[in-house]
């Protein structure tokens, strides 16, 4: 039969590089489309065939809508890619309208396969098709880096209340949390839409919206795992060392209830620290949250900089704030805090410098990675001249590969 003629000729990898629509007329669905209930041979083959082929040739226009309907079905190790498709005419028609993004031709384009189509490209060029990925990535990733920099400071808003149950003086109010929530993070959160691309934006494999959602947990590991531990370490050092007063109060053991004007003005000045250092953290965070590889200060590399110009007024918006609370006196009565002095004010800085400092090092590890890559295998279709790089953070750096692992090289 025809699985009997063609198995020889496709059972290599280079075999599977092009197939024709002669191939493909005994391949195609029972029903309308696959169904778990098809033959196991036959699943095998569109697997294979999702994965290796880079020319479908001669086909029809039946033949394309199938092509679609099996690479949603088994493409992606049988998770299902997400699929564009091209076309002009009007048999192209059902294949669009199957695809996830159907893109038509805007000058030379049926108005049928328009109406099917999702885009319509109107100079009829395909570099036009990169230029809304590449866009469509840099959305996606803006998105990710928004909501990453937001968490990051629920950990080190949440650590007070755990402290006072094990006898730490108040370091963080409710109305400094909202302060910090409402005054600040949300508006740069916002600023991150303005964001431009990293270097190395297409050059990474896209994320899979089914098996990598935007919050996963490579971001949460990221966010209250690793920048939330960092900036909660900085607040209680600070709390404890840059606040005058604070660690005697807390060695006295006394309860906020015997507290005299004294001790409350004590604590309220390291509740005032605490603020500022989260205030300080968070500009870090977002600073750090820019890229995910690439050096935002050249760390041996190429600097990505600060060209957010919006996310820059965001920061001197958070720093002019926060010094207003910490001194103008009816912020004082609104959000608990107490006029500092000047040391308790720069000493903070050092945990804007400490989360800058760890996140360049993660990065430059990252790349070093990823430079040290060796080809998965050989493209058998270009005679090996092709040697896709894998990462080996996973060997240098254990389970803290995660971090590496957003910037996984596109395979060839």
């Amino acid at each position: 039969d025809s699985y009997d003629d063609e198995g020889e000729q496709l059972q290599g990898y280079a075999e599977f590089a092009v197939i024709t629509g002669a191939m493909l007329e005994s391949r195609v669905p029972k029903s309308d489309n696959f169904t778990d209930d098809e033959p196991d041979e036959l699943v095998q083959w569109w697997k294979k065939a999702t994965q290796h082929t880079r020319v479908f040739a001669r086909v029809s226009p039946i033949h394309k809508q199938v092509i679609v309907q099996a690479y949603q079905k088994y493409g992606y190790g049988g998770i299902g890619d997400v699929c564009a498709m091209t076309g002009d005419g009007v048999n192209d028609a059902p294949a669009l309208k199957q695809a996830e993004v159907g893109v038509a031709m805007g000058i030379r384009g049926t108005e049928v396969a328009k109406d099917a189509a999702d885009i319509v490209l109107q100079d009829d060029n395909f570099a036009s098709i990169v230029d809304g990925i590449e866009q469509g990535r840099l959305s996606s990733e803006n998105l990710q880096k928004s909501i990453m920099y937001t968490l990051c400071s629920k950990i080190p808003q949440v650590a007070p209340t755990f402290g006072e149950l094990f006898g730490l003086p108040q370091a963080l109010t409710v109305a400094q949390v909202l302060l910090i929530d409402i005054g600040t993070d949300i508006w740069t959160a916002i600023a991150y839409a303005l964001q431009t691309a990293e270097s190395k934006l297409m050059e990474r494999r896209p994320r899979h919206p089914v098996k990598e959602k935007l919050v996963n947990g490579k971001v949460l590991l990221y966010s209250y795992g690793y920048i939330g531990q960092l900036q909660m370490l900085c607040c209680w050092a600070a709390f404890f060392y840059a606040a005058p007063g604070i660690l005697s109060l807390y060695r006295s053991g006394k309860s906020p209830n015997d507290y005299s004007k004294e001790d409350e003005l004590t604590d309220t000045q390291g509740m005032s620290v605490y603020y500022w250092t989260l205030v300080l953290g968070q500009i870090a965070a977002a600073i750090s949250t820019t890229t995910k590889m690439q050096s935002v200060f050249g760390c041996c590399g190429v600097p990505y900089g600060l060209p957010n110009t919006m996310l820059n007024y965001m920061f001197i918006g958070e720093v002019v704030l926060g010094i207003v609370a910490i001194y103008f006196g009816p912020m004082q009565v609104w959000f608990d805090t107490a006029s500092l002095p000047l040391s308790s004010i720069l000493l903070p800085i050092a945990a804007f410098v400490f989360i800058c400092l760890v996140e360049e090092i993660r990065k430059l590890i990252c790349r070093m990675c990823f430079d040290d890559g060796q080809s998965s295998g050989v493209d058998a279709v270009s005679g090996g001249r092709n040697k896709p790089k894998v990462p080996v953070a996973a060997l240098k750096l254990g389970p803290w590969s995660c971090f590496c692992l957003w910037d996984k090289p596109q395979a060839s």
